[in-house]
This record gives structure tokens, C-alpha cells and sequence, in this order.
């Protein structure tokens, strides 16, 4: 199955985490609901919203294009409409890019100029002393 962000999907909480549940969308994908997305509001202990075996519907939030990972909402689901569509680009964001490779080049191409900053402190808080 293709998924894509703002689709509605339904899956079973295959195991639960101080900060998310996991839950099985079929085959062999997986999504998380992170702590902050399965309630509106404060919530102090996942266990009181979501227990193991469980079927839920949620809302695909993210899915990284580099890893494949994909997040889940069941607070979006609490506030819409069931006939109002998802605004799929709300969530949309991109943490990794496999298009991109510039590793870690920037920092790489900063590091002597943090170095010679780092020194200069270090130089004028033993003058200073």
C-alpha cells in the first residue's frame, strides 16, 4: 500500500513506549504516535489512551523519504470533522533527503573558524583573570 501525508489509515498498537505507541499499518510498515499526537491536551502516561492489541485510526503526519519512517496522529482525528479532508501540507516537512549528500561538509567547512572563536575566549579569559 502507498501511504502518503494526510491519509487516514487504520493499524493495531503493537507495543507501547514512555514517549509513543507503535503501530502495525499491515505487511511490514510500521508508524510511531508520538506521546504529543495521541491526545489533545497534556498527557502524562500513554497507557491511558492506548493499550497493546488495540485498533486505531490515525492520520499519517510525516514519513521520511531517506528512512521510511513514518508518523502517525490520532489527536488530528479528535479535532477534524470526519467529513472534513486533511490539509495534507500542515505536516509537511522532511527531516533527511536522500537527493541531498552533503554530509557534514558545512560543519567540516566551519570547524577552524569555531576553533580560532573558542581560543580567542579562552585567551581573553586567562588575560582577564
Amino acid at each position: 500500500m502507498a501511504f502518503r501525508i494526510g491519509q487516514r489509515v487504520s493499524g493495531r498498537i503493537t507495543g507501547i513506549q514512555p514517549y509513543g505507541a507503535f503501530v502495525s499499518l499491515g505487511g511490514h510498515r510500521q508508524g510511531l504516535i508520538h506521546i504529543s499526537e495521541c491526545h489533545c491536551g497534556y498527557v502524562k502516561d500513554i497507557h491511558d489512551y492506548l493499550k497493546v492489541n488495540q485498533e486505531v485510526n490515525v492520520v499519517i503526519l510525516d514519513i521520511d523519504e531517506f528512512t521510511g519512517k513514518i508518523s502517525l496522529s490520532l489527536r488530528c482525528l479528535e479535532r477534524l470533522d470526519l467529513e472534513t479532508p486533511v490539509d495534507e501540507h500542515r505536516h509537511r516537512h522532511y527531516w533527511t533527503n536522500h537527493h541531498v549528500s552533503i554530509g557534514f561538509k558545512p560543519i567540516a567547512d566551519r570547524l577552524e573558524g569555531w576553533k580560532a572563536e573558542a581560543q580567542q575566549r579562552l585567551d581573553n579569559q586567562q588575560t582577564s583573570n
